[in-house]
C-alpha cells in the first residue's frame, strides 16, 4: 500500500515536471515568435510631419498594422495586451522589417517607457517641422474630425495636446535618455518636401531596407497643396469619429478601413467652408509660448533653427 502511494507520487511529480517543461517550452516557443514579429522600427512624429506619407511609401515594402496605420498601442492600449498588438501585423515574418507609423507616441511618457522595456534595441524615426505650422495643422485636422469645435485660441486653452505635442526638445531629449544614439533618426519635414527620393534614401540606410525608386504619384502627394476644412456638420463628424475609434479598439479596423473608401466619409470629413487663416498677433503667441523649445533644439541638434522663429524672415510664408 505504502508502494502504491509512492508509485502514484513518483507519477505525478514526473507528470507535474512534464507538465511545467511544456509549459516553459511553449512560452519559450511563444516569446520566439513574438520577437519574430515585434517591430524594429517605429516613426514616432510628432504629428502632422509627414508621417502618412511615409507610410504610405513603406507600406508595399515593410510589414506595417493593417488594414489601420496606428493601433496606439504603446500609449492608449496598452493593457490589451501584447497578442493583440501583434494581431494587427498579419503575416509578419523574418523576410520584411516590421514596423509601425506612430506620431502619438512622440508626447507620450508611457509610450516611452513602455517602448524602452519591450523594444530596447528598436530604431526610432523623428521628423520636426515649423513647429508654429505644424501645431495650426494639427489643430485643423482635429477641427476637421469633429474632435472640437473651438477656435484656435481657444483650442490653445483648452486642448493640451497642441502646446505637448510642440515640445520638441523636452520629448526628444527624453527619448535620448533612453534609447542609444546610434538608433535615433532626426529628420525635417523640409526635408521630405524639398527632396523626397533623397528623404527617402536617408529613411531607407536608417532602417536598414533597401533603396527604392519613388512613383510619380508618391511624389504628388509630398507636394499636394490640398488643404483640410470644416466639416459640413460638426456633430455627425464627432460621431463618427467616435464610432470610429471604439471599432479600432474592438479590432473592427476593417470596418473604418471600408468606411473610409466611402462616399459618407468623404462628405463627413470636411467639406465645409476653409479654415480662416490664423492671424500675425496668434502666430507670434504660439512661437513666444514654444521659443525656449525651438532654443534648445538648436542646441540639442547643433543646427540654426532661426527660420521657426516669428517674425518670419522675408519670404516665408507660413500654413
Amino acid at each position: 500500500m505504502v508502494t502504491s502511494v509512492r508509485t502514484s507520487d513518483s507519477l505525478a511529480g514526473i507528470g507535474g515536471a512534464l507538465t511545467a517543461g511544456l509549459s516553459a517550452y511553449a512560452c519559450t516557443r511563444r516569446s520566439e515568435a513574438h520577437a519574430r514579429q515585434l517591430p524594429s522600427f517605429l516613426v514616432v512624429g510628432p504629428p502632422r510631419t509627414g508621417t502618412s506619407w511615409i507610410h504610405e511609401v513603406l507600406r508595399p515594402r515593410a510589414t506595417l498594422p493593417a488594414p489601420t496605420k496606428e493601433t496606439r498601442f504603446f500609449d492608449v492600449h496598452f493593457s490589451r495586451g501584447l497578442d493583440w498588438y501583434l494581431s494587427h501585423f498579419p503575416g509578419a515574418s523574418g523576410d520584411r522589417l516590421a514596423g509601425e507609423v506612430a506620431p502619438t507616441y512622440f508626447a507620450s511618457s508611457r509610450a516611452r517607457d513602455r517602448i524602452a522595456a519591450l523594444l530596447p534595441h528598436v530604431k526610432l524615426v523623428f521628423v520636426f517641422r515649423h513647429p508654429v505650422h505644424r501645431l495650426i495643422s494639427l489643430y485643423r485636422l482635429k477641427r476637421a474630425y469633429g474632435m472640437f469645435a473651438w477656435s484656435l485660441e481657444e483650442a490653445l486653452e483648452r486642448d493640451p495636446e497642441l502646446i505637448a505635442s510642440s515640445r520638441y526638445a523636452t520629448h526628444l531629449r527624453a527619448w535620448q535618455g533612453r534609447f542609444p544614439a546610434e538608433n535615433i533618426s532626426v529628420n525635417f519635414f523640409e526635408e521630405l518636401s524639398g527632396n523626397p527620393q533623397a528623404f527617402l534614401a536617408h529613411l531607407c540606410d536608417f532602417l536598414g531596407m533597401a533603396r527604392f525608386e519613388l512613383q510619380p504619384a508618391q511624389l504628388k502627394q509630398v507636394y499636394s497643396t490640398g488643404e483640410m476644412s470644416e466639416p459640413r456638420n460638426y456633430f455627425a463628424t464627432r460621431a463618427a469619429t467616435a464610432m470610429a475609434d471604439w471599432c479600432k479598439a474592438r479590432r473592427l479596423d476593417h470596418v473604418v478601413a471600408s468606411a473610409k473608401e466611402s462616399r459618407l466619409f468623404r462628405w463627413l470629413i470636411g467639406g465645409g467652408p476653409p479654415f480662416p487663416e490664423a492671424s500675425a498677433e496668434t502666430k507670434g503667441r504660439i512661437s513666444a509660448l514654444l521659443s525656449r523649445e525651438i532654443e534648445e533644439m538648436e542646441i540639442i541638434l547643433e543646427r540654426d533653427l532661426s527660420h521657426w522663429k516669428y517674425p518670419l524672415r522675408e519670404g516665408r510664408k507660413g500654413p
